[in-house]
């Protein structure tokens, strides 16, 4: 797979995303920092989301419209008011997409409805990202791949058949990249709920790149994520840990962001390849494994025994695996302790 240019797959360093999302705060000129700060912490890509809080639900304050979870960072909001609040103004985003530009990233988002798609691609996005709840909306998905770009599509809440079914229909629409998040759909979401091992079960039964969309507090699970094969990382980004917007409480700071760049590549040059043997690293301290020598001075015709051979580091003498084959047998000539026995030197 490619975006851009740029290839995703395991023999390549993932592709970390960062998500803006609502931590603009309402201000262009956060939104524009947080691209500047995004490249400067070494991420391949900053992420948007294009919507009008219409077009994902009803302002209506009653029922099912409102968030009654009283755990949830948004207890008591209507969910119209929410989207509202997290809104990346469309007029914004021809600025943020030209500051990506320019800073040396990619810039994208996830369309909400066949609107944000068409705007999108006025704006030659690179690609573009369903977001976990659209997983189920068959007709923005193929409406998004009827683009012919790359697509990743999130996973959160979603079963095996209606991922199947999406990728299906993108397939069918026109789109041949296609990647998937693994992601738990919390905010913020518990790291016991990751269950990354599914991550590999994705690549196989899907036969598509798969990442992670990360919602827990910190990095951990980002990094655990790559060690088990995610080629893409996706976090929420905020400009600073004193911000209290909506996803601040699951979003990283610039140097945090820098660190998940820097583990997670240090996590992707870590699986390195299957292989026993030496490392190249390794080959030089060959020299130091154990091998037989003699351990006490010998005169020609003494016989050997475990009193004057032993298996001692470092691995000039002959291989360990000799040791009862030359116990009783005698020696040619005057050996000195710290010799490395040597089939030569027995009769």
């Amino acid at each position: 797979m490619k975006i851009a240019g740029r290839k995703i797959s395991q023999r390549n360093k993932p592709y970390i995303v960062a998500e803006l999302s609502a931590n603009h705060n309402g201000s262009l000129q956060t939104a524009l920092r947080c691209v500047r700060l995004v490249a400067k912490a070494g991420a391949d890509a900053i992420k948007l989301q294009t919507y009008r809080a219409d077009s994902i639900t009803l302002n209506l304050r009653k029922g099912e419209f409102l968030d009654k979870d009283k755990k949830s960072l948004w207890y008591g909001r209507s969910l119209h008011s929410i989207y509202k609040k997290g809104e990346t103004p469309w007029r914004w985003h021809s600025k943020i997409f030209k500051m990506a530009k320019k800073m040396g990233i990619h810039c994208f988002s996830s369309p909400f409805d066949f609107e944000a798609v068409d705007f999108l691609e006025k704006l030659k996005t690179p690609c573009y990202k369903i977001a976990s709840p659209e997983c189920v909306d068959i007709p923005l998905i193929k409406k998004t791949a009827s683009k012919k770009k790359p697509i990743i599509i999130s996973t959160g809440m979603a079963s095996q058949k209606e991922i199947s079914i999406a990728i299906k229909a993108a397939r069918k629409s026109g789109c041949k990249n296609i990647a998937l998040l693994k992601c738990t759909s919390a905010y913020p979401a518990k790291i016991e709920d990751c269950n990354l091992d599914t991550i590999p079960e994705m690549r196989s039964k899907f036969g598509c790149e798969v990442g992670f969309s990360d919602h827990t507090i910190g990095i951990s699970a980002a990094v655990a994520a790559v060690s088990k094969g995610a080629t893409i990382i996706e976090k929420h980004f905020k400009t600073s840990n004193k911000d209290r917007g909506l996803d601040s409480k699951f979003s990283i700071d610039f140097s945090e962001l820098k660190k998940l760049v820097k583990s997670c590549n240090e996590a992707w040059l870590a699986r390195g390849k299957i292989m026993f043997g030496p490392s190249l690293s390794e080959k030089k301290n060959l020299r130091y494994r154990r091998s037989l020598y003699i351990v006490k001075d010998l005169i020609a015709g003494n016989t050997l025994t475990s009193k004057n051979i032993r298996s001692i580091r470092p691995a000039n003498g002959l291989d360990t695996k000799y040791y009862y084959k030359v116990l009783g047998k005698k020696i040619k000539k005057n050996i000195k302790k710290g010799t490395p026995l040597k089939l030569s030197l027995i009769k």
